[in-house]
């Protein structure tokens, strides 16, 4: 351990630490991750039921960046969405026709006006909430 004088030339003591930055996870004693297939089965289920339970879904998918994945994000007619991860684009139009629910390139659409306009709702609501004595 290295060792030094303050100063006020009190001794003092350096410790070294060894970060581990990029180690894996390891997953619990109660299998806290889930497996590749789990995941994907569980974004597939959520993705058909966002459609089943919503009116007029459309499928837009976003470019891959440098910070993030492929991902498609559907939109319902009142402008309520969701975004999840695909592989690629094409996994994304070939997940709109197992949808059976049209798909659009943001790159050369744009987002739809009614996605802002419930995100202005949504936040506004959000922050009245906030604001609300308990």
């Amino acid at each position: 351990m290295p060792r030094g004088r303050g100063t006020r030339g009190t001794p003092v003591v350096v410790t070294l630490v060894a970060m581990a930055w990029f180690r894996r996870r390891r997953p619990d004693a109660g299998g806290g991750e889930r497996s590749a297939r789990e995941a994907r089965a569980a974004t597939l289920a959520h993705l058909r039921d966002f459609v089943a339970t919503r009116v007029g879904v459309e499928a837009y998918v976003e470019p891959a960046t440098t910070v993030t994945p492929t991902t498609v994000m559907l939109v319902a007619t009142d402008g309520e969405w969701t975004r999840r991860r695909v592989p690629d684009p094409q996994a994304a139009a070939q997940l709109a026709r197992d949808l059976g629910i049209p798909v659009y390139d943001v790159q050369r659409t744009g987002y739809p006006q009614r996605v802002r306009d419930w995100n202005a709702q949504h936040n506004l609501a959000r922050r009245r909430a906030s604001d609300e004595p308990a």
